[in-house]
């Protein structure tokens, strides 16, 4: 790795040309050595115009090469548990975008492979690496606001594309829950240092055929350690804008994103304690991608201690919980 992680992106969608591959080809540390995708005028487009070298549309001759330590995984959803288990076979170091996979077992079996493999497997869940979310999470971890009780988040999106797989139930695995609930969920259990969920109920509206997926979900989700998490999703707002929130309510102060506003009890009463600093120039989204995959390169190069993403099973069986819960109309107990 003298010339960095030579790392390949799989998947050149949206996402991946918004953040892995820009990134990437200016991250120190890294080397950005392929691209991977089924459309190889896209992709030969997006690698001449990052100086990328090589570009495979056969995602197992990109895996023949022995020019990489590391892949991005950013193909749809339920292609993401086959590539990962076919690249940690090949001694591959793997970043996910999440889900990890469609199923509990699945992420199960992801897990076992980077074990066997003695591999980083890293899941992208980039809300946990945002600047305002990291100092969030000192104000809790230290207790300042008190036990945290509930945690009420939120995106309404105004139009949404009908076309792609995103709205394909076989493909995506499911809609704007699966898109927008899923990372805020895993979000609210990160913040929440993961606690045991004891019910769910939940209420979506879902497009015609069985393949349809769900445009608006509503989740309510409670947990041992009596912490609240409550969601409101829909990607067919009828609204002059995008909305998406998050935030925290404890014993002793409450906080929200975007931007972060943090109040705590002081001698009875509320004062903002909000942390002050100079705005970066860089977006929080791409911000949070790139401490993200900075950290992923950390881990491999063992600068960081590596640990397995295992909550990822119990976050896709709320998963799981959520559509059942809609589904049968009940609540679901675990």
């Amino acid at each position: 790795m003298k010339d960095g992680v030579r790392i390949a992106v799989v998947g050149t969608g949206a996402i991946a040309q918004l953040t892995h591959i820009p990134v990437l080809s200016k991250l120190r540390g890294a080397s950005l050595v392929a691209l991977c995708d089924n459309d190889g005028a896209k992709a030969r487009a997006l690698a001449d115009r990052f100086g990328v070298p090589d570009v495979f549309t056969d995602f197992e001759e990109l895996l023949d090469s022995d020019e990489l330590d590391a892949v991005v995984i950013a193909t749809p959803n339920h292609l993401h548990e086959p590539h990962v288990l076919s690249a940690l076979r090949q001694k591959l170091h793997v970043l996910c975008e999440r889900p990890l996979a469609l199923s509990p077992r699945g992420v199960e079996r992801c897990l076992a492979a980077a074990q066997r493999a003695e591999r980083v497997l890293a899941v992208g869940h980039n809300h946990r690496f945002r600047t305002d979310v990291q100092a969030l999470d000192q104000f809790i971890r230290n207790s300042e606001l008190g036990q945290v009780t509930s945690i009420r988040a939120g995106s309404l999106q105004v139009r949404r594309n009908a076309d792609g797989w995103r709205n394909r139930r076989a493909e995506s695995g499911g809609g704007v829950f699966l898109e927008q609930g899923f990372p805020l969920l895993d979000l609210a259990l990160w913040l929440a240092d993961q606690p045991a969920p004891v019910r769910v109920s939940a209420n979506m509206r879902r497009g015609r055929g069985a393949g349809a997926v769900e445009d608006t979900m509503q989740v309510f989700l409670e947990c041992e350690n009596g912490l609240v998490f409550i969601m409101d999703l829909s990607w067919s707002h009828v609204g002059d804008e995008d909305r998406w929130w998050f935030e925290v309510h404890a014993t002793r102060g409450s906080a929200r994103l975007s931007p972060l506003r943090v109040t705590k009890e002081l001698n009875g009463r509320a004062v903002d304690v909000s942390p002050s600093g100079a705005a970066s120039r860089e977006s929080p989204f791409l911000q949070s991608y790139r401490a993200e995959i900075a950290h992923f390169l950390a881990m491999i190069r063992g600068e960081v201690a590596y640990e397995p993403p295992a909550e990822q099973v119990m976050v896709q069986r709320i998963v799981d919980a959520v559509y059942k819960a809609a589904d049968d109309g009940k609540e679901i107990r675990f």
